[in-house]
């Protein structure tokens, strides 16, 4: 048994953050019917990657999900989802300010007819405030929300970073709204409404950079792989070209030094305080050091010493490692027209539950007609008549 196979997501979602939320519930074990449009469905099944049958975007973030087709700005398709969600635990989308208040599909509507529906809205700036109606994207999240600021290397500009943090970390707040939410039912009976911001997200991420602002005025500035509160945290290249990262707390600054035959130095910058004042000195002692080193060799002496080092691996060799396949975190599907496709599992190992497996994606309304039928009681034909007045 999965911890959330009791409960059932309407999700109106698309692109990515919300997606992503309803991925995760759904492998452990949530049932997500994931409402598309008609003839294209989420604008991701035509992004690229393109493989023979859809989008590899598409299938990173809706694995174990039931797809219907329904048309929301037909009466009868808004009638549809009406039913389902009298039928839901939770409701998720991610339209503009007031669009599903046009269609009858609003929380106010919903939660007269299903009073324990939790209900989510993300946006990108939230139902209220002078941004409401603002448009964005993950990176526009990224640079208003503060960490694009952060990110790059000393006297650059901003950079973005890799992956789209603003919608993934979304897609995590979003989640963890979600079970907040049918948390707090188990009390009272009754769901709620959530009003999330990508840009609150983003935010509320700051943290550390936030509380270095409060307490001390500071507006951090850009240090490429450095820590402005740690000596040494950062990125070192060494003699073979590759990289290595190491972040040293006091009790493993001597045997830091020892290996890198710096024993003096072990004694003279002893405390991380003294470390950060003198940076500009020890830096790049520590890199003219270090340089002399394959990345190997260095990983294994010092992991001999217990100083927390590592490769800084490309996803080639992070998705081949060996603690990664131990781990079981690479897997796989089988998908209709592509084949085996290989996939990321979730990040959970439960004792007491059943632990996550990778599910397919669905192709666009694969289950249209059966979940009309199975949990509406459709007749055939009256789900013909939904076609014909292109509502389905």
């Amino acid at each position: 048994m999965k911890p959330l196979d009791h409960v059932t997501i309407l999700d109106l979602s698309r692109v990515l953050a919300c997606p992503f939320a309803s991925m995760i519930l759904a492998e452990l074990g949530a049932t997500v019917i994931k409402v598309e449009q008609p003839g294209a469905g989420d604008e991701t099944r035509g992004f690229e990657p393109q493989l023979a049958a859809d989008s590899a975007y598409y299938f990173a973030c809706n694995r174990s999900k039931s797809s219907i087709t329904v048309n929301l700005r037909q009466p009868e398709g808004q009638a549809v989802i009406r039913e389902l969600a009298q039928q839901a635990d939770v409701f998720v989308e991610n339209f503009p300010v007031g669009t599903l208040g046009r269609y009858g599909l609003d929380f106010a509507t919903l939660s007269a007819l299903n009073p324990r529906l939790a209900y989510v809205s993300c946006t990108g700036f939230g139902q209220t405030g002078p941004y409401a109606h603002k448009k964005g994207y993950d990176t526009v999240f990224q640079a208003m929300g503060g960490i694009m600021s952060l990110t790059g290397e000393k006297g650059g500009g901003p950079v973005k970073p890799g992956l789209p943090v603003a919608d993934l970390t979304s897609g995590l707040w979003v989640a963890i709204g979600i079970l907040a939410m049918l948390a707090g039912r188990e009390k009272t009976g009754r769901g709620a409404r959530l009003d999330f911001s990508m840009l609150d997200g983003q935010v509320s991420l700051l943290t550390l950079a936030a509380a270095r602002y409060f307490a001390l005025g500071e507006v951090p500035p850009r240090l490429g792989t450095e820590h402005p509160g740690r000596v040494p945290s950062a990125t070192f290249r060494c003699k073979d070209a590759r990289f290595a990262h190491i972040t040293a707390s006091d009790q493993h600054w001597e045997p830091l030094c020892r290996v890198l035959g710096l024993e003096d130095w072990g004694r003279a910058y002893g405390t991380n305080e003294i470390r950060v004042e003198k940076r500009d000195e020890v830096m790049p002692m520590l890199t003219q050091k270090i340089a002399a080193f394959d990345r190997d060799a260095l990983i294994a002496a010092l992991d001999a010493v217990e100083v927390p080092i590592g490769p800084v691996n490309d996803v080639a060799e992070i998705l081949a490692d060996p603690h990664v396949r131990a781990r079981r975190l690479v897997g796989s599907f089988d998908y209709p027209g592509v084949g085996e496709f290989k996939a990321l599992a979730l990040p959970f190992k439960f004792l007491g539950w059943d632990n996550p497996e990778i599910g397919r994606p669905p192709a666009l309304g694969e289950q249209t007609e059966s979940i009309l039928r199975e949990r509406l009681g459709y007749s055939a034909e009256q789900i013909e008549q939904l076609k014909a007045a292109k509502a389905i």
